[in-house]
Formats: structure tokens, sequence, C-alpha cells
């Protein structure tokens, strides 16, 4: 008799780094995002069976429940189950970030294309948050908006008072400039796109998923931990991109060959964002821990009553 399996969660220790990769690598796949609307409600279907009914449908294999998972893991939310804009989901940020980044670095010392490809970048980043946010922290039209503003701003006044300052510095401190911006707005950008969590808290539940309830201070964790985690995910493409193509344009390699400078730097973005997204969303786990003693007096309380020592809130992606 086979072993009865728990959807709910990844089949990876998500307390180990290496088993959050093994997680990470499978949603944020590239290749998901070619899924048809048909094959995901075909693998919504395979996965809700086996959570009602204990079985898997006649056909089919565990691998093929396992595969069916992990393509729900990466097109829907996590928590409200709902099922998440094709460009928010995390299976689009290599093909998407590899377009952006590829054409930040290379057309760094342009003002108008640093304004264009530092708002597209702000843009996806305020899709991104917004779509991975955590649980069911509803935002209106109003507050988005005024989110958008202020960060997709806030990147561009980096940027150009950033490119400003470098002008009479080598060129090749002028290309991480593209890195300094986006490391600058994800600062702005998480947060502001996620204000209603800091604002009203996160859900906490403790060991046996009891509801805690809500917590600004797991909030404030939470989205501290996506952004250092999305600006160390940005920071290799970013930082070792410009190093090689300032050696290659030294070298003269592709002097009689200038077309060559933005497909070059934006294959290698993708080769790199390969790896460093999945790896660096593992670096914290999806379902964090919070020790008791850190969350609101009333949320205290609350576990004291069924002596929980640890809490547990989804930090969003």
């Amino acid at each position: 008799m086979v072993d009865i399996i728990n959807l709910d969660e990844p089949r990876w220790d998500q307390t180990q780094y290496w088993g959050r990769a093994k997680y990470f690598f499978t949603t944020t796949n590239p290749l998901n995002i070619f899924k048809s609307n048909a094959e995901l409600e075909r693998c919504k279907h395979i996965v809700d069976t086996y959570k009602k009914e204990n079985r898997i449908i006649d056909g089919l294999t565990l691998k093929d429940l396992y595969k069916a998972k992990d393509v729900v893991d990466s097109a829907y939310h996590p928590e409200t189950g709902e099922k998440m804009i094709i460009f928010g989901r995390m299976s689009a940020q290599v093909p998407m970030n590899m377009i952006i980044t590829g054409c930040m670095i290379t057309f760094y010392k342009s003002t108008p294309a640093v304004i264009f490809w530092q708002w597209a970048n702000q843009s996806f980043n305020s899709l991104v948050n917004y779509t991975n946010r955590s649980g069911n922290s509803s935002m209106s039209i109003d507050e988005v908006s005024k989110s958008y503003l202020l960060a997709t701003s806030g990147a561009l006044v980096t940027a150009l008072s950033l490119n400003k300052l470098v002008k009479r510095l080598p060129t090749v401190i002028g290309r991480f400039v593209p890195f300094a911006a986006v490391a600058a707005a994800n600062c702005i950008n998480i947060p502001l796109m996620r204000k209603k969590e800091l604002n009203n808290g996160i859900e906490v539940y403790d060991e046996n998923k009891q509801f805690l309830g809500s917590s600004q201070s797991a909030a404030y964790r939470g989205i501290g931990a996506v952004v250092f985690s999305r600006i160390v995910m940005a920071s290799p493409g970013m930082i070792v991109t410009p190093v090689i193509m300032e050696a290659i344009e030294r070298k003269g390699l592709i002097k009689n060959f200038k077309w060559a400078s933005a497909p070059i730097q934006t294959i290698l973005c993708g080769i790199i964002l390969t790896f460093s997204t999945p790896l660096c969303c593992a670096l914290f786990p999806q379902i964090s821990p919070i020790s008791i003693e850190k969350l609101e007096p009333e949320l205290q309380s609350a576990a004291a009553k069924c002596n929980s020592r640890t809490g547990f809130y989804n930090k969003g992606l």
C-alpha cells in the first residue's frame, strides 16, 4: 500500500537549504510559463483529486502526480489557490529579468534608455511583488497605483543621480550603476507593494496550523528577507556580466560587432539567473518560523493557550 502524500507541502525537506533549492528549481522553471490554461487546469484537477480522495487518477503514476504538483505550485498562489498572472509568476522571473537586466546593463549610458528600462524593471517587479504577496493581503487599485508610482520614481531618481555622479569615473564603475539602482529600488518597491501587510500584519499559525493572529513583526521580518534575497538574486548577473563585458571590449573581441553587446549580455544574464533565481529564493524558508517571544502580546497570549513556542508565516516571494 502506498503511503499517503501531503501535497500541501513540498516533497523536499524545507528546513534544509538544498531541499528548498530543489523546490525552487521546479517552481521557477521557465518552461512552466508555456503551460496552457487547459494544462494548468488538468494538473490542478490531478492534485485536487488526490487531496480529496487520497488516490491518483487512474492511468497516472506517482511521478505524474509530482509533475502536476510542480506545475500547480508554479502557477497558483500557495495560500489563496488563485491562478497568478502569468508575468507575475516566479517561472517568469528568468526570461523577463534576462531581457530587462541585459538591456539595463547594455544601455546604461543613454538617459532615455535608463528611464525606459528602469521603468520596465520596476513595472515588472511591482507585478511580481503584488502577485507573490503573503496570503490574502489584497490592495485597492488606488493603493497599488500609489505604491507603483513611488517605487518607479525612486528607481529612476536613483539611477539618474548615480549616472551623473560616475561620469568622471572609470567606465567599469558606470557599468555597476544599474545594479545600485535595482538594489535601492528593491528596498522601496517591495515594502510599498506590500504596505498593507506592514500595516495590518500577516497571518501567523502555530505548529498545528492553528491561527494565532496577524503580526506586523512577522511582516517586517518576511518582507526584509524578500528584499535581501531579491538583491542577492540580481547581484551575480549585474556584477559578473559587466566585468566580463569590460574584459571582452578591452581585448577588442567584438570591435567589429558592436551590435553583439546586447545579445551577449542578455544571454549571460539568462544563464546566471537560471541558477541565481532558485538558489536565492531558497535562502529563507517560504513558511518561515518565528519565535513566539518576537510576536505581539495578543499573539503570545493565543500561543500560550495552546502551548506553542514557535509561530509560522508565509514570507511571500
